[in-house]
Parts: C-alpha cells; structure tokens; sequence
C-alpha cells in the first residue's frame, strides 16, 4: 500500500535582480492507494503531478510530509531550517562514506518508474537493456538473459532481441520500458505519460498490453496522464488534481467491470463530470452540479 501523508513541495527561485523567491508545487496531498490498484493522477499542466509521482518514488524528498510504502518511509522530507539540519546529521553520522553510497545504490521499495521519454539506452540492444536492469538489481548473471528474454516474450519484442532502440517504432520503445520495468518483478509501478508520445491507434494497443500484464502480475500502477479517456478505460480510480499548487481536488472510483468498452455510457457520463471540473478550474464556469 502507498500513503501519500499531508505531502507538500516548495522550489526556491532566484529571479533575475538576485532577489529570492519561490513557488510550491504540491500542497498538503494526503492519498491511499491500495494493492493491486491502477489509479490515475489527471490535472492541468503545471499541477505538481509528475513531481507528486516522483516524491512517491523516492526520485525527490518532500518539503513537509511523508510517503510510505507497506508501512516503510521512502525518503525524509529535507531539512529547511539550521536546527533540522544539524538534527539530519547528527542522525546519520554514524554512517562512513562508503556505507552511505552503498546505501544509496540499493533500491528501497520494489518500485519501478517509467517515464514519457522511455529512459532507455540508445547505444545498447533490446535485450542488453533489459539486462542490464536486471544487473543493477543484482539478479545472478547465469538467468539474467533467460529473465530478460521471458519478459520481452510478454510484451511482444521477442523478434527484437538484438534491434537497438533506433531500430524500433514509438510503440515497440515503449513497451521495452515496460518490459524492463517488468522484470525486476516490482510490486509498484509509476507511469509518467507513458503513451503519449505514441499515435492514438498504438496508444490503445499500449493500453491493453498494460491492463493483460497487470491482470497477470496484480502489480500496483500509478500513471500520469492528460487523456481522461485513458483514465478511465484504465483505472480502478481517478485522483484529480487542482491547478497550481497542486492538490487533491476530487476521487472518482470506478466500479465498472473489465473489459471495458471505451464507449461505455458509464464512462462517457464520468467524462463529462471529470471534463466540468478542468472547464471551471480554467474559467470558473461548469454545466454540472459537482
């Protein structure tokens, strides 16, 4: 289970004239998402949502508030102030350099990120890519390419094996993040607008191939979008979030069977309620009681 407590993010700025200033991202978001769940964070662009995600990965620490995952903190928020930090170090002084490196390098949660831009890497194979993954986590070298090869067979790249990324369509990229994303068996998945750089034909396809590997593995997936369509075709909830700063404006829980038709009435009627609360947010004015 994920916790998201009272979690809030401020940026320091420093303008042109050298003068201080800041502006906060994410304010006092407090989320529960449960095992095996898909929800979806919508919002405008500029609400916080990426970053909320990343502070749920541990990729940010938060100004104020924690994140825990099956019970375990992620990462404290950063001291702000010269008594918290000499409070930070005197808490973490009895570690030595090396063991604060080697601390550092061995992930704390069985998460996995996947972002828009893929994060892959050009000069390496469809299979060294995943590999490699699979070495960093410390996986035996003797069953890394036999995993490697399983979870590409998953995803569809099994002809690829030796295709570099500059080889391979948006789509067939994609699904390699996904694949490597897969094969270090997380229990959670965070999604940052995975499919958007994808045509819409291959995003539907993107979407099912996401929603059979969950159904197979009961992963817990946390995604990023703008298309509500996708949303809400994909997700067990939907968490919207208000214009900057950031925070939780309403939940939309889904009980609606899967498969799903995407042209459900159900879903078309939380489409318009969802696609109100953007329309007054940005002028102020909805055609419905929210």
């Amino acid at each position: 289970m994920i916790e998201a407590r009272n979690v809030s993010k401020f940026f320091s700025i420093i303008n042109e004239d050298r003068t201080a200033d800041g502006i906060t991202a994410v304010l006092s978001v407090s989320l529960t998402i449960g095992d095996g769940k898909i929800v979806s964070l919508l919002g405008p662009s500029g609400c916080g949502k990426s970053t909320f995600l990343e502070i749920l990965g541990g990729l940010q620490a938060p100004t104020e508030g924690s994140v825990f995952i099956d019970g375990v903190q992620v990462l404290e928020p950063l001291p702000s102030t010269r008594k918290e930090m000499e409070a930070y170090r005197k808490k973490y002084s009895f570690l030595s350099p090396l063991a604060n490196r080697m601390w550092k390098n061995q992930p704390k949660h069985d998460v996995a990120i996947i972002f828009q831009d893929y994060a892959i890497f050009p000069w390496m194979t469809v299979l060294q890519n995943v590999t490699f993954t699979l070495k960093l986590r410390g996986v035996p070298r003797r069953i890394r390419e036999e995993k490697a090869v399983a979870y590409l067979k998953k995803v569809g790249l099994a002809d690829s094996l030796r295709k570099y990324p500059s080889q391979l369509s948006g789509g067939m990229r994609q699904r390699l993040a996904l694949a490597r994303a897969l094969s270090v068996e997380p229990k959670i998945i965070l999604m940052d607008e995975p499919f958007a750089a994808v045509d819409a034909l291959t995003r539907e396809r993107l979407q099912d191939d996401l929603l059979r590997l969950w159904g197979q593995t009961g992963i817990t997936v946390v995604i990023i979008t703008h298309d509500t369509d996708e949303a809400l075709y994909l997700s067990d909830e939907i968490v919207v979030f208000s214009p900057n700063p950031g925070q939780v404006r309403n939940r939309f829980e889904i009980d609606i069977s899967r498969p799903r038709r995407r042209s459900d009435p159900e879903l078309l009627a939380l489409k318009a309620r969802i696609m109100s609360l953007f329309k007054y947010d940005i002028d102020h004015e909805s055609e419905y009681s929210i």
